[in-house]
């Protein structure tokens, strides 16, 4: 089941399952968002909760016991209930349950709500502590961008100048070795084997935004000026670039399997709503 919101600029549709974006066109038909073809990958734009990335061994410690959530978490795999419809925004909810209870021992409502805007679509997370202690969680988007024919005649430019330097992954865990971008007025083109090792995890950044050009025209621009962290990927020989930002990510080796300890983890009180946006802004 999907809803569809419409202005005069552009078209979004949502799936209830994952409340995931899975189109964006403007009004001439041409669609930004990646198709989701399995033979690549069989996503459009996940949602990342209560985890981002992957945790040392799939597993954590709370309470003397020890849980098991898979990689991004459970939210991208759940039927989520539409709450709110208005002309220009859309709101889509999951609440805990029986089922994540027994691998989230947190209860929680988690809304995310889509608002179309002139030539941008903006996604709001919200997630609200219903229970009497602190919960743990990090959070994250995952869009994937089509980029149909050559991926070389590609670039992402950076808002600002600082030097992009990311982190490299080993058996999908964060590692302390780090590489630099080749960075020319805060543009890098774009090419497969700067994914060779996986995605590009950027801890921090002082840029609040990211635009993909092609052929040096702008295409799209991602704001993300709410997330401490971003990541970047694509597989090899795939025609779509992930603009991720995120509230966390994946565990360090070194990681105690605490989760209240993770780097990265945001921590809720009791009766609180954690609140963040970003939005895609089609240029």
């Amino acid at each position: 089941m999907t809803t569809t919101l419409k202005n005069s600029n552009l078209t979004a549709e949502i799936k209830h399952f994952g409340a995931e974006l899975c189109s964006l066109k403007n009004n001439k038909n041409k669609e930004y968002i990646w198709e989701g073809n399995p033979a690549f990958w069989g996503k459009h734009s996940p949602l990342l909760f209560p985890i981002v990335g992957t945790l040392k061994n799939n597993s954590y410690q709370y309470n003397d016991t020890e849980y098991h959530v898979s990689r991004h978490g459970f939210a991208r795999d759940m039927e989520f209930e539409l709450i709110d419809k208005k002309e220009n925004s859309v709101t889509f909810s999951i609440h805990s349950s029986e089922e994540t209870l027994k691998v989230y021992p947190f209860a929680f409502e988690l809304q995310l709500i889509y608002t179309l805007n002139e030539k941008s679509l903006h996604i709001e997370y919200k997630v609200i502590n219903k229970g009497a202690s602190q919960i743990p969680f990090s959070i994250g988007a995952h869009p994937a961008f089509a980029l149909p024919g050559n991926f070389e005649n590609y670039s992402i430019v950076f808002e600002k100048e600082e030097p992009l330097e990311y982190y490299l992954l080993e058996n999908d865990l964060i590692s302390n070795k780090t590489k630099k971008l080749d960075v020319q007025n805060n543009r890098i083109p774009l090419t497969y084997q700067l994914f060779e090792n996986d995605a590009l995890i950027f801890k921090t950044l002082k840029s609040n935004s990211l635009t993909i050009l092609e052929n040096k025209n702008p295409v799209l621009r991602v704001n993300f000026k709410d997330f401490p962290s971003l990541g970047i990927w694509t597989k090899v020989n795939a025609p779509f670039l992930c603009i991720e930002p995120w509230f966390g990510y994946s565990d360090t080796a070194e990681n105690s399997r605490n989760l209240f300890e993770k780097e990265g983890i945001q921590i809720l009180n009791a009766n609180q709503t954690f609140h963040s946006e970003f939005s895609i802004d089609i240029l």
